[in-house]
């Protein structure tokens, strides 16, 4: 396997990868992409030439943090912060590698959805400049609100504030789950103007979250949904259904063909 191609990383919080992860992760092994999996402890599973390297090397996580938001909190944050440090680009470890990423992109990020708004579930930005600059210093110095929020959600916040027992951080995330993800990518963006050099969906989330069963099942066209320009596909595995995380994908449904192209065996690393 020749890994020549721009580098990848991630961040994993926990013991143990799902198959799903296993798939994406080693996908980009066979498009080229050298692959790091940041990690808060000792992970097993992970396939092999992933390299797995201390998330304390990124940044000192906070676990009591992460108890009262998610792992997803966190990596919202150490994505920029890796990306600043190693230059590496950002991928999700729900991102299916299915094309490589080309090396002239300085700029990888796209809108997702039906709404349009950014995802930043793969991300690739230069280590210096200013949207780096307000995304860091966001996360780094929170305010007291979010400032694209309405009254209404102040409000909403201030009532969690009002019962105690949420950090400040917890307490945003509490009111909007995507204040640290997408909102805030979206936001900076569009202050910087760097939102104009967003990629269109279907290079990197190609099936809308709103149908993310559809990997799952095998009379499904997922292809369908693909373009000339697409790289990426997003499994969404934050909404992935219960049944789907602990039970083997059905035969000819895409995921179950990607786990078989790839070399991934699903019942071997089922949600328990």
């Amino acid at each position: 396997m020749q890994l020549d191609r721009r580098p990848v990383a991630s961040l994993w919080i926990g013991d143990r990868l799902h198959y799903l992860n296993q798939l994406c992760l080693k996908s980009h092994l066979l498009h080229g992409h050298p692959v790091t999996l940041y990690c808060t402890g000792k992970v097993d599973n992970a396939p092999e030439g992933v390299e797995i390297r201390p998330a304390s090397e990124i940044m000192d996580l906070d676990m009591q943090l992460v108890e009262d938001t998610s792992a997803s909190f966190l990596s919202n944050v150490f994505r920029y912060k890796m990306i600043r440090k190693t230059g590496a680009l950002w991928i999700d470890c729900d991102a299916f590698c299915h094309k490589p990423f080309p090396e002239d992109w300085d700029y990888v990020f796209a809108g997702h959805g039906m709404r349009g708004a950014l995802n930043c579930g793969v991300v690739g930005l230069p280590r210096e400049g200013r949207l780096m600059d307000l995304l860091l210093d966001y996360y780094d110095n929170l305010p007291a609100y979010p400032a694209w929020w309405n009254k209404k959600q102040r409000k909403q916040m201030d009532k969690l504030t009002e019962k105690g027992g949420l950090s400040h951080a917890a307490a945003i995330y509490k009111t909007e789950r995507t204040a640290f993800g997408p909102q805030a990518f979206t936001w900076f963006a569009q202050q910087t103007g760097d939102i104009e050099k967003a990629m269109t969906p279907d290079v990197l989330y190609p099936v809308p979250f709103q149908l993310n069963d559809v990997f799952f099942d095998p009379h499904g066209r997922v292809e369908g949904h693909f373009t000339d320009r697409t790289v990426s596909v997003h499994l969404y595995t934050n909404g992935t259904k219960p049944w789907w995380r602990k039970n083997p994908p059905l035969a000819n449904s895409y995921v179950a063909r990607m786990c078989e192209q790839v070399g991934i065996d699903p019942a071997a690393a089922l949600e328990e």
